[in-house]
């Protein structure tokens, strides 16, 4: 296990966590389990934890879970918004082996300010006349939620598929998916396939399936020792296809030592997971499992690979209980 990935966490006071613990992660992470379990609000906490490096990249990952995941504009320059997420956020605290990180939102006598603490800083309280609002985005941490990428996001992935000459093998990738395409390229801020005509077609015209797959590839790449967070995975993915997507993320994330967190409703989903994990022979892998107590407490089960080619095999319900 590389020394930048997640092994355990504690969330606090985070949308439907009040207090919660897991550990055991591993390179590859799928986490499965009933409707409003906290699935993706888990995803969200953990991003935050990892992003959250100073103030400003903390100011940064909480205001896009609070605006961006609800889909208002982010305007730029336009401070006021900032301060309307902190202060619906209220609080977030979360501890790993990485990364201590609180926030809480204080309003007492008419006066509000906002305490940040990360692991390299001291708490710090801000009042809203101190507080810049400034913003500081890691990319090598990317977040594909369930609407996929917009096209400036898939654009600033791209580039490190060209940084680092990757463009044959993301063609390759491309044409495993849909043999009729021969190369994507970015042109003019948008995103194209040649096809076998020799005619460029904007990716949009191929269905959302497509630009999923390209944005986790890109992301991939871009997420180099780092950390990669992805919403319904099989998002428009066709279940034919799991497999390969499976073997294209666990074989790209071992060669660029990236940490993986994704989220599935689909039982064809994990069982392509543990198949490809199996054929692979990568042993790096969990499956969380997540389920809400009688008490409302959430809580995280989390299967290792001998565990999960056990449940399959035996045919147990994964999906959640």
């Amino acid at each position: 296990m590389s020394e930048y990935f997640i092994k355990t966490i504690e969330i606090k006071n985070f949308k439907c966590f009040e207090d919660f613990k897991a550990e055991g992660f591993g390179r590859v992470n799928l986490i499965g389990g009933k409707n409003n379990v906290g699935k993706t609000a888990f995803m969200e906490a953990v991003y935050v934890n990892v992003h959250s490096t100073n103030i400003e990249s903390m100011t940064y990952v909480l205001y896009w879970i609070k605006i961006i995941r609800n889909y208002i504009e982010l305007v730029e320059n336009e401070a006021l918004d900032v301060y309307d997420a902190l202060e619906e956020i209220n609080s977030y605290s979360s501890n790993t082996n990485i990364n201590n990180v609180f926030y809480q939102f204080y309003h007492q006598d008419g006066k509000k300010s906002y305490v940040f603490k990360t692991h390299k800083e001291e708490k710090i309280s801000i009042n809203k006349k101190e507080f810049s609002g400034d913003f500081e985005m890691l990319d090598n941490i990317q977040f594909i939620d369930n609407y996929g990428f917009t096209n400036e996001e898939l654009e600033k992935v791209y580039e490190f598929i060209q940084f680092q000459d990757k463009e044959k093998e993301l063609d390759n990738y491309i044409h495993s998916f849909d043999k009729n395409i021969l190369k994507f390229k970015i042109m003019k801020d948008k995103a194209y396939c040649q096809t076998k005509t020799k005619k460029y077609q904007e990716l949009s015209e191929f269905g959302d399936g497509l630009k999923h797959w390209v944005s986790v590839i890109c992301s991939l790449y871009a997420c180099e020792n780092s950390y990669l967070f992805i919403d319904e995975i099989d998002n428009g993915i066709h279940y034919t296809q799991l497999d390969k997507l499976w073997e294209i993320i666990l074989t790209i994330s071992k060669q660029q030592n990236v940490q993986v967190f994704a989220t599935t409703h689909s039982k064809e989903c994990i069982e392509s997971y543990a198949r490809v994990a199996k054929k692979l022979e990568d042993k790096e892998i969990k499956y969380i499992k997540m389920s809400r107590l009688k008490d409302g407490q959430i809580m995280a089960g989390v299967r290792d690979y001998d565990m999960l080619q056990y449940t399959m095999s035996d045919g147990h319900e994964v999906r959640g209980i």
